[in-house]
């Protein structure tokens, strides 16, 4: 059977063919496609599959973990910043090993298309020991995820399957299996004196796991996935990753002249580099990210082949590779660029018409202007964008969570008013342990939570703490005479604005709740109650 199918789709079908029993995530672009594309599926749907979104990135690591101690196969997606928060039980999960298949796909975006930076995540991989698989295509990011599960069974460790922006978000045909695989048995194989990380187990573990090294490379060596592909001309040879090597297909359609070394399961092949390093005058490497290969092959050729790269200015430094990049660095034609239009105005993001972020940052704004040198610290989601004109109205946006805490460090180095700006999906996600860093210090804050009833950035996935805020305010302490709830609306921006004033007066913590729902998740519901009454 054959699909038109994103990289992120063929992913998640490849998935559920090899027999998955769970999907593990927080959304994250460019990899919120997959758990969708499962949440939607009528195989996942009839199985009963797990498919909800889970509160951050660390919980959804956790509990792929636990299902894999239970012998069953787990899917954990996140984006590379996501990997971030997850560090700490994803390098320890090369420690315990894994009973049930673990495949931890991160999805990387050079260019920053939607985040904070270009992190390249197969550092993580090889710092946590664990093999990397890189798909170059579509279809083999389809068939990679059964091969994967197999190996993370084969070797008992997790398998890290990388992917950047361009392989999640284009589109290419592919072919998969008539029937899934049925899910894996629930088994009690799991070892404790491997998953109990005392230090004395996890001392033993490492010994195993760095002594299992030599068969992983080993393993890379004879993979199908990883190809030295024989060419005429050896002034140059060239390694290529993941979707680079898609690129240098693309310049040469009628076949490579030169010797090329296709790389798309880790650790690094050294024999397969060595090999080329030897033969080959010169060496181009073409990798997606950071020059992760590059600067290992520096390290391991014996040859004295000259090495080609990003880090030489061959390809670019930052951003994404394009077919472009990869036929300059060759000396191939490229094609004719046409200049941009110069009358075209730039469009920048806007938050959208109606949206209740708006009214927030109208009244935060009114309000702040009677006082000198205020500082509001924001976050990651739609509300970022009230930094852009018109509003101008954050000071800061670091990670998930940083405006909470960086508003109380500020008040604790004395600046009055300081004011953090949350999302309600952030505010779960990773906002929630700085309020209570707060809630004891009484900290002179006023944080605010918008609420839009959705996780609304990537596209209106549930949010997990949706009509429980109150609860978890109290819960943390929040004094209830100032914890306030208002609705975002102009004709109440009397009332908003009286409300920020009163808490930035309030010597201590305060936390207001503006809550209207997302304009795109209600007129989306408003579509779906037409169609019942329909």
């Amino acid at each position: 059977m054959k699909k038109l199918l994103l990289g992120d789709e063929a992913i998640a079908q490849g998935a559920i063919d090899a027999g998955l029993s769970g999907v593990y995530a927080y959304p994250g672009t460019p990899s919120t496609e997959i758990t969708e594309y499962i949440q939607e599926s009528p195989i996942a749907k009839e199985r009963d599959l797990h498919r909800r979104w889970c509160t951050n990135e660390k919980t959804a690591m956790e509990a792929a973990l636990g299902m894999s101690f239970m012998g069953k196969r787990a899917l954990v997606c996140m984006k590379h910043v996501g990997l971030n928060v997850c560090a700490d039980p994803f390098v320890n999960s090369g420690m315990t090993g894994t009973n049930g298949g673990l495949v931890v796909l991160v999805a990387d975006d050079p260019s920053m298309h939607s985040s904070q930076d270009e992190q390249d995540s197969r550092f993580y991989g090889k710092f946590a020991m664990i093999p990397i698989f890189e798909p170059s295509s579509q279809q083999e990011a389809y068939d990679m995820m059964e091969v994967a599960f197999e190996y993370s069974e084969r070797v008992k460790l997790p398998v890290m399957m990388r992917v950047t922006t361009r392989m999640a978000h284009s589109r290419a045909v592919v072919t998969i299996k008539d029937q899934p695989r049925h899910e894996n048995e629930l088994n009690y194989k799991a070892d404790s004196s491997s998953w109990v990380l005392l230090p004395a187990n996890a001392r033993r573990r490492n010994d195993i796991v760095t002594a299992q090294q030599a068969e992983l490379e080993m393993d890379a060596m004879k993979s199908p996935y990883n190809q030295y592909i024989e060419g005429k001309d050896r002034s140059m040879g060239i390694i290529a990753s993941g979707i680079a090597y898609n690129y240098l297909n693309e310049c040469f359609p009628q076949g490579c002249p030169y010797p090329v070394l296709k790389i798309s399961q880790y650790p690094l092949p050294k024999d397969l580099v060595r090999k080329m390093t030897e033969e080959c005058d010169a060496v181009l490497v073409a990798e997606e990210g950071q020059p992760f290969i590059e600067e290992t092959l520096r390290g391991i050729m014996p040859g004295n082949a000259v090495i080609k790269g990003r880090l030489t200015g061959e390809l670019p430094r930052t951003g994404e590779l394009n077919p472009d990049f990869m036929k300059k660095a060759l000396g191939v034609p490229q094609n004719e660029n046409h200049a941009a239009c110069e009358n075209v105005v730039p469009r920048p993001p806007a938050l959208c018409q109606g949206c209740g972020h708006r009214d927030v940052y109208s009244a935060l704004n009114e309000v702040l202007r009677e006082y000198e040198n205020p500082r509001v610290f924001g976050d990651i989601g739609c509300y970022t964008l009230g930094f852009l004109p018109p509003y101008r109205a954050i000071h800061s946006c670091v990670d998930m969570g940083a405006s909470i805490t960086m508003a109380k460090g500020a008040a604790d180095a004395g600046q009055w008013p300081a004011v953090a700006v949350i999302g309600d999906s952030t505010f779960t996600h990773s906002g929630m342990t700085g309020l209570l860093d707060a809630v004891n210090e009484n900290a002179n804050i006023v944080v605010i939570i918008s609420d839009n009833l959705t996780t609304g950035m990537t596209g209106g996935q549930d949010s997990a703490g949706t009509n429980k805020f109150e609860a978890i305010c109290r819960g943390l302490g929040v004094p209830e005479e100032h914890l306030r709830v208002v609705v975002p609306l102009p004709k109440n921006m009397p009332e908003i604005t009286q409300i920020i004033r009163d808490e930035i007066q309030h010597k201590g913590i305060s936390v207001i709740i503006p809550r209207r729902e997302c304009m795109q998740t209600l007129q989306r519901h408003l579509k779906q109650k037409k169609a019942k009454e329909a």
